[in-house]
C-alpha cells in the first residue's frame, strides 16, 4: 500500500455510505493517514465485511461500525453520539451516502421514486450536516466534504430525482459553508464523475442488461481521459479537502471527473 503523510492522527472521521465503493477506499486511506474512523451505513453485514476489510489494509487502526438510515434523524443523532462516545470528537465528516434510483422516462417517473430517491441523497445530506456541525461548532473547529456528482451541476434524462438531489446538495454545501466559515469550519463537497464503483456497474446494466461491459466501453469513450476513474482518486480529493491543506478553501464543489464536463 501507498505510504501517506499522517495529516490525521488523533483526528476522527465520519464517512456515511461506508460499507463499499467511494467510502470504505476513503476510510482506508484517512486511516492510513492516523484517522480514527466511524463507518456509517444502513447494511450491517456491509460495515462488519469494510471494517475487515480497512483492519487488514490498514494495520493497528482505529474503527467503529455504525448501522444507521442517514434519512432517519434518530439514526443520524445516534452515528454522532456513537463516534464521540468512541473517540471524544469529530473532526471531519464525510457525508457521502446515496443512491443513483431507478431510471423512467419523465410521464413514467413516480412521486414515489423521486422521494425516495430525495429522501435519501438530500434529507440524509441536511441531516449530517446539521448534527455534526452542531458539533464542530461546539469544537470550533473540522471540516465537511459531501458527496455531490457531476449529475449536480449538470442533468441527463430519466434519473430525476439523482439530478434533483445532487443539487440540492451542492446548494447545501454553499449555504453551510457561507453560514460557519466564520466559525473555523470548512465545508465543500467533491462531484464524481463515472467511477468504477458497484453503484456505477449496476447502472451499467441497467443501460444495457445483456452487455454491461459494452455499456462502460461505450461510457468511457466520452470521457476526455478516456476511462472511468478509480473509487482511491476520489478517496486522495476527499482526504485533501479534509485535511488542515485545504483550511482555506470554503463552499466549493471540486469535479472529478477526467475532463467529462469540459465538453
Amino acid at each position: 500500500m501507498t505510504q501517506h503523510i499522517h495529516r490525521f492522527d488523533n483526528k476522527a472521521v465520519i464517512i456515511t455510505g461506508g460499507a463499499g465503493g467511494i467510502g470504505l477506499y476513503t476510510a482506508i486511506r484517512l486511516a492510513s493517514e492516523g484517522a480514527k474512523v466511524a463507518l456509517v451505513d444502513v447494511a450491517e453485514e456491509g460495515l462488519k465485511k469494510a471494517k475487515k476489510q480497512l483492519l487488514e489494509s490498514v494495520s493497528g487502526a482505529e474503527v467503529i461500525t455504525c448501522v444507521a438510515d442517514v434519512s432517519n434523524e434518530d439514526d443520524v443523532k445516534a452515528y454522532v453520539a456513537a463516534t464521540l462516545e468512541a473517540f471524544g470528537s469529530i473532526d471531519g465528516f464525510f457525508n457521502n451516502a446515496g443512491i443513483d434510483g431507478k431510471r423512467f422516462p419523465l410521464p413514467e417517473y413516480t412521486p414515489e421514486e423521486f422521494e425516495r430517491v430525495m429522501t435519501i441523497n438530500s434529507t440524509g445530506v441536511f441531516l449530517g450536516l446539521k448534527h455534526v456541525l452542531e458539533q464542530m461548532e461546539k469544537q470550533g473547529s473540522g471540516a465537511i466534504v459531501n458527496t455531490a456528482s457531476i449529475g449536480g451541476i449538470l442533468g441527463w434524462s430519466s434519473q430525476y430525482g439523482y439530478i434533483a438531489s445532487k443539487h440540492a446538495v451542492v446548494g447545501m454545501t454553499r449555504a453551510a459553508a457561507a453560514e460557519f466559515a466564520c466559525k473555523g469550519l470548512h465545508i465543500n463537497a467533491v462531484a464524481p464523475g463515472g467511477i468504477k464503483t458497484p453503484m456505477a456497474a449496476d447502472a451499467m446494466r441497467k443501460l444495457n442488461p445483456e452487455d454491461p461491459e459494452a455499456a462502460e466501453r461505450q461510457f468511457a469513450a466520452g470521457i476526455p481521459a478516456g476511462r472511468m476513474g478509480t473509487p482511491d482518486e476520489i478517496a486522495g480529493v476527499v482526504a485533501f479537502l479534509l485535511s488542515e491543506d485545504a483550511a482555506f478553501i470554503n463552499g466549493q464543489i471540486l469535479v472529478v471527473d477526467g475532463g467529462q464536463t469540459c465538453q
